[in-house]
């Protein structure tokens, strides 16, 4: 049982950690908010974590159900959500540097930051098409002969340790920014950027080769 609970919760953790990449959401966040308070920072860490894992708790629990009532592919959602996080990586890297501007406006209040925490920093950011079509497939995996306790057990703690990966990244960005610099966290911003920006066009090509198969073999 223990063996069980433990495989779970890596393959969780595996499966996730590296698309969700919460270093990256953390200076994404920096660049889309940077003028925050602490408090606020605090706020918006612990909003967009919880957002985070109710998103994915959906995805793996009722995720390919929604998908199937509405007749959505898998294939389909990684076109669409990598033409979006292509999109958010691109204005990512477009955005003017703010080294020279004035600071930006705080938000005029909690309901905005609220907004924002979860459109767009949780979704399509933080959980964007990828991380949401590994979670349907993960929920639609193993075990095949029904969810147990044990498995259920190690799908909480591991979005929980997935998730508090994702709060103290955004939470302590702050920090980050003074330890990088002015010029640093723009090169690291505006890398990552870059690097959202491939992620998405690697999820459009994964959607679309899976569609060219599939014709291929209606063809055939």
């Amino acid at each position: 049982m223990l063996n069980e609970f433990a495989k779970t919760v890596l393959v969780i953790v595996a499966g996730l950690f590296p698309i969700l990449n919460p270093p990256a959401v953390a200076l994404v966040v920096l660049s889309v908010l940077p003028h925050i308070s602490d408090a606020e920072r605090r706020e918006l860490a612990r909003r967009i974590s919880v957002n985070s894992f109710v998103i994915l708790l959906a995805s793996l629990s009722v995720g390919a159900y929604v998908l199937e009532f509405f007749g959505i592919s898998i294939a389909v959602l990684r076109v669409a959500g990598g033409i979006v996080v292509a999109m958010a990586g691109w204005g990512l890297l477009q955005a003017p540097d703010d080294d020279s501007a004035e600071p930006a406006p705080k938000p005029r209040s909690g309901a905005s930051l609220r907004a924002k925490a979860f459109y767009p920093l949780t979704l399509p950011i933080t959980v964007g098409p990828g991380a949401i079509a590994v979670a349907i497939a993960l929920g639609t995996g193993s075990p095949r002969h029904g969810a147990q306790p044990v498995h259920l057990a190690g799908v909480g703690v591991g979005l929980l340790l997935v998730c508090a990966s994702i709060y103290v990244c955004v939470r302590f960005a702050g920090h980050l920014e003074r330890l990088l610099g002015t010029v640093g966290t723009q090169v690291a911003i505006r890398l990552f950027a870059f690097v959202i920006f491939c992620i998405g066009v690697q999820i459009l090509w994964l959607g679309l080769s899976e569609l060219i198969a599939s014709v291929h073999l209606s063809i055939k």
